[in-house]
């Protein structure tokens, strides 16, 4: 593997060690532009297990010169504590078209927020989402909605994958729209889950339904 050279002033702090928390760089106004970055700060997202294939699909265009053939990949990253992101991307390849959706998916990376907001278990524990939240992508909406320890993910298997690698353990869910369309319901739980960080929280309702944002430490 190439070794890497940053080309933004981010990418120099972050390779000479002067940023070595990804929670710092998300919460600040700097866009991440190489995925050097990730790599760097968060290795561990080009492991296998760190990441899931949503949907491969393929397109067929007729044009002059004939049939046109792309695809079109939907992919997800996450270190199963409290970052997530979710990737799309196309090429006239399938092996292509999956890394480049992954690396998409690095760039698009979100912290989440996890709390026990469910009035059945109050364990104060980051095992769920913290209130209730909604996303929404096209025609699709899917809510979450907090849940009981021991309860799992009630939810799609699409939505599943991507709250198994947001580190999110238990939850309740209703979706509404052409939730059998992949990449939609895929945005739909991913714009729900950037809820969970840009609601505003009263301080004594972070504390009392155990919220934390991001990684445990």
């Amino acid at each position: 593997m190439n070794e890497w050279i940053p080309r933004t002033e981010l990418g120099r702090k972050v390779k000479e060690g002067e940023i070595t928390s990804l929670s710092e760089v998300l919460r600040s106004s700097n866009r991440i532009m190489e995925i050097g970055i990730i790599d760097t700060l968060m290795p561990e997202l080009s492991e296998k297990d760190y990441q899931e294939i949503l949907n491969v699909n393929m397109v067929q265009r007729m044009t002059d010169s004939g049939r046109r053939v792309k695809f079109t990949v939907v992919a997800v990253v996450g270190n199963k504590d409290g970052f997530v992101g979710l990737g799309e991307a196309k090429a006239a390849e399938v092996g292509p078209s999956i890394r480049k959706a992954l690396d998409n998916a690095k760039l698009n990376l979100i912290e989440i927020r996890r709390g026990c907001g469910s009035w059945e278990c109050a364990c104060g524990r980051h095992h769920s989402v913290p209130f209730k939240v909604t996303g929404k992508s096209s025609s699709v909406t899917v809510t979450l909605k907090p849940a009981p320890r021991g309860l799992g993910l009630a939810i799609g298997e699409i939505g599943k994958k991507i709250l198994t690698l947001a580190g999110i353990q238990d939850v309740w869910s209703s979706s509404h729209g052409q939730t059998q369309t992949t990449v939609n319901f895929a945005k739909a739980v991913f714009d729900a889950l950037k809820k969970t960080t840009t609601t505003s929280v009263q301080e004594d309702a972070l504390k009392k339904i155990g919220i934390i944002t991001g990684k445990v430490e």
